[in-house]
């Protein structure tokens, strides 16, 4: 068998990769906090029909070689955490970080969930919930009678009450960074989770300690590119076409062979 059909089968798999990952990117170019992600790529191993440095008389040595490499293999998909633009919304309850780190999700199972979404609201009991209804951590509860909600730079959510003179506190939103964020766990839903890669989180106040602040009336929008993801795509289409022309060649060279012998 002609070793180039298996390197550019390894060619063909690894842009098939790529371009699902240009189309998941771009699938999510209106997901508020979504981070797009690029596959990474290594060449696999070499046949050292030849080894540089070997001899190659009494007194000489080969200062190349020889070596055959067999194609390219994905060994990751990694998050670009960059920070994204924020967008004005004017709801009280939607909320972005201006600078790192992520807001704490209570899941149902009772683990912790991070995520840069803030799109908040508010469910039958007064939480403050995301769009599917999973809890804010810490707990803030709004009072049923609260004629406004402010969210402070520094996380701190009051609320004004009627018949009360200032406004209540209602307690203090906390962010989790991260030494490593490209390690977090994606699971969907805008979700992520802690993982050995991660690190643990660094809990603190918005604001201290190279943690970003909270924008109230603001959402940070997708840092996906729609222009550089279709050069991409059209970068990827063009080098699979090109892999796809090795197939076919290689092909006709073994045709041809066994049609002369």
């Amino acid at each position: 068998m002609h070793a180039a059909l298996w390197v550019s089968k390894t060619g063909l798999s690894a842009q098939d990769t790529q371009l699902r990952t240009i189309s998941n990117n771009l699938a999510n170019v209106s997901t508020v906090g979504f981070k797009k992600e690029r596959a990474i790529f290594q060449d696999l191993l070499y046949q050292q029909v030849r080894q540089p440095g070997a001899q190659s008389s009494l007194n000489t040595q080969l200062p190349s070689g020889l070596q055959l490499g067999t194609g390219v293999r994905t060994v990751a998909t990694q998050k670009m955490h960059t920070e994204s633009s924020l967008q004005i919304t004017d709801q009280p309850l939607d909320m972005a970080i201006d600078g790192r780190g992520f807001f704490q999700i209570q899941m149902p199972d009772g683990t912790l969930g991070y995520t840069r979404n803030g799109q908040f609201q508010v469910n039958a009991e007064g939480q403050v919930v995301t769009a599917t209804g999973f809890l804010l951590e810490p707990e803030i509860q709004v009072p049923e009678n609260a004629q406004s909600v402010s969210i402070s730079r520094d996380g701190i959510v009051a609320a004004r009450i009627p018949g009360q003179t200032n406004e209540q506190e209602l307690g203090q939103i906390t962010v989790a960074d991260f030494v490593n964020p490209a390690g977090l766990q994606a699971f969907g839903g805008n979700l992520y989770r802690e993982t050995a890669a991660s690190g643990a989180p660094i809990v603190g106040v918005p604001g201290d300690e190279g943690i970003g602040t909270t924008e109230q009336g603001m959402l940070e929008n997708s840092n996906v590119n729609a222009v550089e993801e279709l050069v991409n795509m059209i970068s990827t289409q063009r080098a699979y076409e090109m892999n796809s022309k090795v197939v076919s060649t290689a092909d006709s060279m073994l045709r041809n062979l066994t049609q002369t012998l």
